[in-house]
């Protein structure tokens, strides 16, 4: 059972590995990626991309929010230490956090690392955490990341990275998703100037999954209609050549991002947000129909479709 096992993970990490290929991105922002110490397990992953033919010679990754003890019995079961205690979901510190791959030299010095700004602090916030959980319950469930990148002609450019929780997932007092909610709504308040902290210098791109379709699924969907609606920033829409809609949505199928199945179906949960300031050349995702012989790959390396947007600025 255990070689099974093994022979599974290693057929989705070459799938992994050859999806990224195919993109072949200048810059990547990678979900899910456990987190350690050393970057060991991030520093594997390129040396099998390099293998592949697409080198990443910088690399970065924080310590995520993901299993991070709170202390608490957050879920009010009467045990404490499980996944749903963390400040993130996770079963152990680190399961599942954000990484960025880069051609792009990364200004480490300038990074800055919003995964410890407490829920409670969101201004309009819909926290309603009493007040020991309130004291500890980070917002971010994976983080909130501003990470510089060297442009070719010594300017920056700001990611702008986030992994938020599911809106699903708990009861009738909706707390994921109102933190779902509140994970998108950081980034309105950080770029109007809200925060105590300043808004990123253009040109910047949020990118990550707000794990919330626009229009269909569920969910809160004040934030990310604000969001997509921000004239800071410009949704690029990203195809897919696949688009076979549900008679329960009303989105377009073609930019659906992931692939959940029975009745959830495809949802668009994964986004690139440019600033205003770049010009799109294009943009699109890895998810060929079904008859492309590289299908089987696709949707074995992921639920979640890599999506790709080409920018320049003018």
């Amino acid at each position: 059972m255990l070689r099974d096992i093994q022979r599974g993970e290693d057929a989705q990490i070459a799938a992994v590995v050859a999806v990224i290929a195919k993109a072949d991105a200048d810059v990547l922002v990678l979900m899910s990626v456990d987190y350690d110490l050393d970057g060991v397990a991030l520093a594997a992953l390129a040396e099998r991309l390099a293998a592949a033919g697409v080198a990443y010679p910088y690399r970065f990754a924080l310590r995520p929010n993901t299993g991070r003890p709170t202390g608490l019995d957050i879920d009010g079961n009467g045990r404490l230490g499980e996944a749903r205690d963390a400040q993130g979901f996770g079963f152990f510190s680190g399961n599942g956090g954000m990484a960025i791959l880069s051609r792009l030299p990364i200004a480490t010095a300038g990074v800055r690392d919003f995964s410890a700004f407490l829920w409670r602090d969101l201004p309009g916030g819909l926290s309603q955490a009493g007040a020991e959980e309130a004291a500890v319950q980070r917002l971010s469930t994976t983080g909130h990341w501003d990470v510089p990148l060297t442009l070719p002609d010594g300017g920056a450019l700001h990611l702008l990275a986030w992994h938020a929780t599911p809106p699903v997932f708990d009861g009738a007092e909706d707390r994921n998703g109102r933190r779902n909610h509140d994970e998108t709504a950081f980034w309105l308040r950080l770029l109007e100037g809200a925060l105590p902290m300043p808004p990123p210098p253009a040109p910047y791109v949020l990118i990550g999954t707000p794990n919330l379709d626009p229009v269909d699924g569920d969910g809160r969907r004040d934030a990310i209609a604000a969001l997509l609606a921000s004239p800071a920033l410009q949704d690029p829409r990203p195809p897919s050549p696949r688009a076979e809609g549900q008679a329960a949505h009303t989105g377009d199928p073609a930019l659906d991002t992931a692939a959940f199945g029975g009745e959830v179906g495809a949802l668009r949960v994964d986004m690139i947000l440019p600033s205003a300031e770049f010009a799109v050349s294009a943009a699109g995702m890895i998810w060929p129909r079904d008859d492309d012989p590289f299908a089987s790959t696709v949707t074995l390396a992921s639920r979640h479709r890599l999506v790709w947007v080409d920018l320049r600025l003018p």
